[in-house]
């Protein structure tokens, strides 16, 4: 039973210690300008689109070409 009591305060204590350093952590953190996060979500969705096409445009040419194998 004193076992399961040391357990229960060796996890606590580590758990008070973990969330102590994450908060001293977190002061630490350079967080980005309102411009720099609008320009590269803007980035990223430009990139996904790119991708999205050129998937489309080979899914289209490739079923193109298996259609003129088939026949």
């Amino acid at each position: 039973m004193a076992n399961t009591q040391n357990n229960k305060n060796s996890f606590k204590d580590g758990l008070i210690s973990y969330f102590k350093g994450v908060r001293s952590e977190w002061g630490k953190v350079t967080w980005p300008e309102k411009n720099q996060i609008i320009f590269e979500t803007g980035l990223v969705a430009i990139v996904v689109f790119l991708f999205t096409v050129i998937v489309f445009l080979l899914d289209k040419i490739f079923g193109y070409l298996l259609g003129l194998i088939a026949r």
